[in-house]
């Protein structure tokens, strides 16, 4: 199986979970979608900039990520093989975002033009019915960190994190782990030796 028909048996067993497509608008959508290779730590999406793009990861691990203007860093999120990547809140209201979305690993995604997945939405409602639930689901996710943030201790927003994506030890650099849970780096290193699940 070559990386082409690989990317095709990701992209179709992630859109197929939301069980919104059926063949033919599975294939329209993904023929928007480009191959592109990355190097760790390029930025896919400056901090400034508008979002042009509604990604797909094939391999690699990516973050979202805010920068105040003393250097102090908030990473908001990861996205990683299955996941659709892109900063949202750019691409909904085509404005300038104040993130930046990098690669922290090499990265093989896929990705279209958000002018492009627009005009397909418009031909084909489903495409945007699925569009709708992926949004929802990402906002739901986002509520869910907002109450772990302001409500949890460091242990145990380790433990949900561990809980909620059990292999995320092994694919991100436990740093940036760290910064997402808000915690010291050497913190996050003995809840590692600490923290039985």
């Amino acid at each position: 199986m070559d990386n082409l028909d690989e990317s095709y048996c990701l992209f179709k067993r992630t859109v197929n979970a939301f069980e919104i497509l059926n063949q033919e608008e599975l294939q329209k959508f993904y023929a928007l979608f480009k191959p592109v290779t990355f190097s760790r730590k390029s930025v896919l999406t400056e901090s400034g900039s508008t979002e042009k793009y509604l990604y797909f990861v094939v391999k690699g691990v990516q973050r979202i990520v805010f920068q105040d203007d003393l250097g102090h860093e908030a990473t908001i999120l990861f996205t990683y093989q299955g996941n659709f990547g892109g900063v949202l809140d750019s691409m909904l209201t085509g404005r300038a975002t104040q993130y930046t979305y990098e690669t922290l690993t090499k990265s093989i995604l896929l990705r279209a033009n958000i002018n492009e997945v627009r005009a397909l939405e418009k031909i084909y409602p489903a495409i945007h019915n699925l569009l709708f639930e992926g949004l929802l689901y990402a906002f739901s996710g986002l509520l869910e960190r907002l109450v772990e943030i302001q409500c949890y201790s460091a242990e145990e927003k380790f433990r949900i994190l561990l809980k909620r994506s059990p292999h995320i030890l092994q694919i991100v650099p436990h740093k940036y782990l760290a910064n997402y849970i808000g915690i010291d780096a050497t913190n996050f290193s003995k809840l590692i030796n600490t923290v039985k699940l």
